[in-house]
């Protein structure tokens, strides 16, 4: 899902003249079938004369009305006599869109000659990918920075999961991609997030594993006895709740997933999160509402520390929590409030019906206060 806001404008997109646009853009290739491949089909043909396409996609444009025989369009099964005009409006492969840059609005919050840092918006893919040729981050970076193209993936040394948020550096230099490319190996680059996970988790600590591709399910990793990798989360527990946990992880590698794997595997899974959470988590009415307002697992990639690439010095840059993940903590930390609030007025009223004769002050009646550490 692409986040539409952050896509390219369509300003310049002329709706009086479809046609005349698309031709413009429109290569075709001109073919005359010479006698020797007379009686052949066409699609048997045309793979004999455009041997620099596949016969499926040949096929395929055959079907899709994109090949004309003598100005007319025919059937893949069509024989040809010989000395026909074929004329092949030639389709762009999606993956040849992979480096078109892309206008789009990205948050930029650090930028030098070597290296930028940015606040990636949930819903935004870092690199393209089967399903996702266009409209990724590295779409727009090319288009924000044209001298990326000199660099390798435009210069993205990590990723963020597609419906992860957070702070990414990204390198404008060739040096300062490998500078950091030997940072990310040596592990002294930092990456800290923050995260709501489900249930109470007891305590900080740290989890080691191997991940690896889910043997019951290739689209997901998940802890592995053995053939993974090793991977390494130290989590610290900021707040609890009466059903989720606001905790923060460091990650010491930086495995595919891995954040969303650890903590499932500790049984207390992100909230939210389609690919490993458990929708069946008890939660209030409200706290429900605004995991389905997220949309996407509760992660965010919250600091950033690194060597820079130029000074030798070590920086340091956060990025505050998107608003649905704040709205989310709202929610908890007003239920909390409620239920601490009602549990003392429970206890009040207990003790007025053990001693009603008792005088009371009103110091005794106290409400728990969280103090957020951020």
């Amino acid at each position: 899902m692409k986040d539409t806001s952050l896509l390219e404008n369509d300003d310049d997109y002329n709706d009086d003249l479809p046609f005349a646009a698309d031709e413009a853009a429109q290569s075709y290739k001109n073919w005359t079938v010479p006698n020797e491949l007379a009686g052949l089909r066409l699609d048997a043909a045309l793979a004999k004369l455009a041997p620099e396409f596949s016969r499926s996609r040949l096929t395929a444009w055959i079907r899709e009305n994109h090949v004309t025989v003598n100005g007319h369009i025919v059937p893949p099964k069509y024989k040809l006599i010989g000395g026909e005009t074929i004329q092949v409006a030639i389709q762009q492969d999606e993956s040849q869109l992979a480096f078109t840059p892309e206008a789009m609005a990205l948050n930029i919050i650090y930028e030098d000659d070597s290296v930028l840092v940015l606040n990636k918006p949930a819903g935004l893919v870092v690199h393209p990918a089967a399903g996702n040729w266009q409209g990724t981050l590295l779409n727009g970076l090319l288009a924000y920075c044209p001298a990326l193209a000199q660099v390798p993936r435009a210069g993205i040394v990590h990723r963020l999961d597609k419906d992860t948020s957070g702070l990414m550096v990204v390198a404008k230099t060739v040096p300062a991609q490998t500078h950091l490319v030997r940072q990310l190996q040596a592990r002294t680059v930092k990456r800290t997030y923050r995260a709501v996970a489900d249930g109470i988790v007891p305590y900080d600590g740290k989890i080691e594993t191997l991940i690896g591709r889910d043997p019951h399910n290739r689209t997901r990793m998940a802890v592995v006895p053995f053939g993974g990798k090793e991977a390494i989360t130290h989590v610290k527990v900021l707040e609890r709740y009466a059903d989720f946990s606001y905790i923060e992880c460091q990650l010491e590698t930086g495995r595919t997933h891995q954040i969303r794997v650890h903590m499932k595997a500790a049984g207390h899974p992100l909230a939210g999160d389609p690919l490993y959470g458990n929708p069946r988590h008890p939660a209030t009415t409200e706290a429900k509402a605004a995991i389905k307002a997220m949309a996407r697992q509760a992660l965010h990639a919250y600091r950033l520390s690194f060597i820079h690439p130029q000074t030798q010095e070590k920086v340091q840059f956060e990025a505050s929590l998107p608003e649905d993940i704040y709205h989310l903590l709202s929610v908890l930390r007003l239920q909390a409030g409620m239920d601490s609030a009602i549990k003392n007025a429970d206890e009040w009223q207990k003790r007025l019906t053990d001693d009603e004769d008792e005088d009371w002050d009103d110091d005794d009646y106290d409400v728990d206060v969280i103090y957020i550490r951020e």
